[in-house]
């Protein structure tokens, strides 16, 4: 008996593009028989149509197809629409040249056909991991842009109210260029979180200048103890938001310790940081206040 998927969220969307009816039936069997919402297109065309009424955590698709566009040309067309968008390659024709510029263009993986039921399975559930991290950390920066917003609205009434204007000035919403935080989703865009300035499509931070290079899960921690600033967040909560499954209190310390740890380590190697996460002893982690 195929082993269910343990569904704590929504159901997950698969769409499967081969234009050989037999490969696709098979590809959605698979993935059918253990939890996923499956969809299947035969030709790339078709995939965008399905895209354009769907949103999938991953689209699976082969890469040689007639007619009509292949699944390289697929790929290069679903970035250019959806950059966060997780696709697997298949192909029966393995060539270095068709890895290397699948990888160049931003597939997840990249699979050699015949595959098992298992390794296919196993690419999903990756893939559907990184999407949902994604649409995470995409969620914890709306969170914050959305904090900072409010708080520069309330410091503009603030000033109006002190310096006693005239009841004739408005105060109007703040343009981008009087936040600090602008839209996640532009590339190249930056926010300011106290000394730190994030790099939110590099999963990346600065002090002073000074870049600091993280990894997804540490970059992902620092926003979500930033999305609930104010607040001390368990480890269970942190690894459940952040790593994307659900362990008890005790087992959850273990694994968000090495995190906060190398967090840590980076932000004090570059300056003054090393102390913008507090450890409430206990209980779990807090961004300390010089971080707000």
């Amino acid at each position: 008996m195929e082993q269910e998927i343990f569904d704590t969220q929504s159901p997950a969307y698969v769409l499967v593009v081969d234009d050989e009816g037999p490969n696709r039936y098979s590809v959605s069997k698979t993935l059918q028989r253990v939890g996923y919402v499956v969809h299947d297109a035969a030709s790339g065309e078709e995939a965008l149509e399905h895209m354009e009424r769907q949103d999938y955590d991953v689209i699976l698709t082969d890469i040689r197809m007639n007619p009509g566009m292949d699944g390289v040309e697929l790929l290069r067309r679903i970035k250019e629409r959806l950059p966060d968008a997780v696709v697997i390659l298949m192909t029966g024709y393995a060539s270095l040249g068709t890895a290397v510029e699948a990888l160049r263009l931003g597939a997840h993986d990249y699979l050699i056909k015949p595959s098992s039921s298992q390794d296919i399975r196993n690419s999903v559930m990756r893939g559907i991991d990184r999407a949902r991290n994604l649409k995470r950390r995409r969620r914890l920066l709306e969170t914050i842009r959305n904090d900072v917003n409010e708080l520069t609205r309330d410091n503009l009434r603030e000033i109006a109210s002190f310096d006693d204007l005239d009841s004739t000035v408005e105060v109007v919403e703040p343009t981008p260029a009087e936040t600090r935080v602008q839209t996640a989703e532009v590339p190249g865009t930056t926010m300011q979180l106290g000394p730190l300035t994030v790099y939110p499509g590099r999963y990346q931070v600065s002090l002073e200048d000074r870049p600091i290079d993280l990894t997804p899960t540490e970059f992902d921690l620092l926003l979500y103890l930033a999305a609930h600033r104010g607040r001390v967040v368990p480890c269970h909560e942190l690894v459940r938001e952040v790593r994307g499954y659900t362990i008890d209190e005790t087992e959850a310390r273990e694994v968000i310790r090495p995190h906060v740890s190398n967090l840590r380590r980076k932000l004090k190697r570059a300056g003054k940081g090393g102390d913008i996460i507090t450890n409430v002893r206990g209980i779990g982690y807090r961004l300390s206040d010089k971080a707000t």
